[in-house]
């Protein structure tokens, strides 16, 4: 099969506009695409499709997919690169189908952008479908013609580590456990001589004293896992580490605060933040950044049982801050309390965790952008750009003294792991319980809770877990990269 891109006509008269390969093939075919195309009836829309069988004996099947407006760059009003999207989309929908017709092989236009072109087909054909026994027909796409091969290279990783993420979320919670995770991690990174991985028990986890993620891990059958990630991709290794840090709870029942029944299987996904976390440290790795990332993510289940954090009991985090756990659903925050401790270690140019944190972040902002809560305008800045790029969108949320005193205004304890008004700006007293875990002058916390799963709202994903976002972190990365190459 092959996808060929179109862009609408500026003008009323409907002829279509073709890019550069989409001319080439018409050359190759006589002009019969141009002219079946305008038979067809009005001008493509923007992701809409027109399948064309018999034009070319390498080709039986001709998808023509519409790509919108010819140069549609940065869209300030969207914060993202409108081409960019465009493609993305465009690609995915012709992909698809190619799928559909049930042909193994799709070259794909590069539209003017290969990496672009090979993120919406990588990203747009992935689908979970391990423990289904009828899968869909396994499409494998590759790039028409030679010109652009190594920005499409650039996309297939970007778009695989994506997928790795979504791979892991979507997992159900037995198959993904703590330490399965940790493997799964291990075996990727296993191939690169520069990366050091350390899975470490219970028993470590206890001689770092972090007494808050051990409180939440309690309640399980199965043991806490803290996973340790070294990349080294500096040629000074010494270097001050990126150090990305992910909350991995791979099930949360709530706990003793039990949540509702129904859609608590999502909760299998609650682990989000170490899977993009990791992802973006394979991808890293794939694409050799030269730049060390150090990415540490606690692993448990949330789990309700005799041993389980009960409301009100209080705990010491590895700073020896105590925390009243006011709502034991409130988990997340604190594993990532004794995490943060933990990255402050290793000197870093910047931390960075995500977290599918908080309810209140989906209602604020649903799936349209990750949140961010950061402490430096220069962090700030650069997740920004990066995440134009991807079309993968972070916000930035305050990170107010008005909010840190409403969970260190505490009875029992230093902070409360709830803020006193409950519900009022959960997502900012979630943030500001964090904050008193840092001392860092470079930290940026992504709440990605909204941007978990994708219904239809991303059109180059499937429904399903989103793996948001990770192109984000590695752009974000790559960028690091070269301001310190600069």
């Amino acid at each position: 099969g092959l996808v060929l891109g179109v862009y609408s006509s500026e003008k009323d008269d409907g002829a279509a506009q073709f890019t550069s390969a989409g001319d080439a093939f018409d050359r190759l075919v006589s002009g019969k695409l141009r002219a079946l195309l305008s038979l067809c009836g009005p001008p493509l829309k923007k992701g809409k499709t027109r399948v064309f069988h018999g034009l070319h004996q390498d080709f039986p099947s001709v998808v023509v997919v519409g790509l919108g407006k010819k140069n549609a760059g940065i869209n300030e009003q969207e914060n993202w690169n409108e081409g960019k999207e465009n493609i993305r989309t465009a690609v995915a929908v012709g992909c698809r189908q190619i799928q559909d017709l049930e042909i193994p092989f799709v070259e794909v236009d590069p539209c003017g952008d290969a990496q672009a072109a090979a993120e919406g087909a990588v990203l747009g054909l992935h689908e979970y479908n391990e423990l289904k026994q009828k899968k869909k027909p396994v499409v494998t796409p590759q790039l028409h013609g030679s010109a652009e091969s190594e920005a499409w290279q650039k996309g297939v990783i970007y778009a695989e580590g994506q997928n790795l993420a979504r791979y892991l979320m979507e997992a159900p919670a037995n198959y993904i456990t703590p330490i399965k995770f940790a493997e799964h991690i291990e075996q990727k990174l296993r191939s690169f001589s520069n990366v050091k991985v350390h899975i470490r028990p219970e028993s470590w986890i206890t001689t770092q004293e972090m007494g808050a993620f051990l409180s939440v891990a309690k309640g399980s059958a199965e043991p806490p896992i803290f996973l340790e990630i070294h990349y080294l991709g500096d040629a000074n290794t010494n270097d001050s580490p990126l150090v990305f840090v992910g909350k991995g709870v791979t099930f949360d029942s709530g706990g003793i605060s039990l949540k509702p029944s129904s859609g608590m299987d999502a909760m299998r996904a609650d682990m989000g933040g170490a899977a993009t976390i990791c992802s973006a440290i394979v991808t890293a790795a794939a694409l050799n950044l030269p730049l060390n990332i150090v990415g540490l993510a606690p692993l448990c289940e949330n789990m309700p049982s005799g041993k389980a954090n009960k409301p009100g009991d209080v705990v010491r985090a590895k700073n020896g801050k105590t925390i009243q756990v006011d709502n034991t659903d409130a988990e997340g925050r604190l594993l990532l309390a004794d995490a943060l401790c933990y990255a402050h270690n290793f000197n870093a140019r910047a931390i960075v965790n995500a977290a599918t944190l908080t309810g209140a972040m989906d209602v604020a902002l649903g799936s349209a952008a990750t949140g961010v809560f950061t402490n430096s305008s220069w962090l700030w800045t650069h997740l920004y750009e990066a995440s134009v790029l991807t079309g993968d969108r972070v916000w930035r949320m305050p990170l107010f003294e008005h909010y840190t005193k409403q969970v260190t205004d505490c009875p029992l304890a230093d902070v409360s792991n709830i803020g006193k008004y409950s519900r009022a700006g959960g997502a900012c007293t979630a943030a500001a319980f964090l904050k008193e875990f840092v001392t860092a002058s470079h930290w940026a916390h992504l709440d990605i809770a909204g941007v978990m799963s994708n219904k239809d709202e991303v059109p180059y994903l499937r429904k399903g877990m989103a793996g948001r976002p990770t192109r984000t972190l590695v752009e974000f990365a790559a960028r690091l990269s070269q301001d310190s190459h600069n």
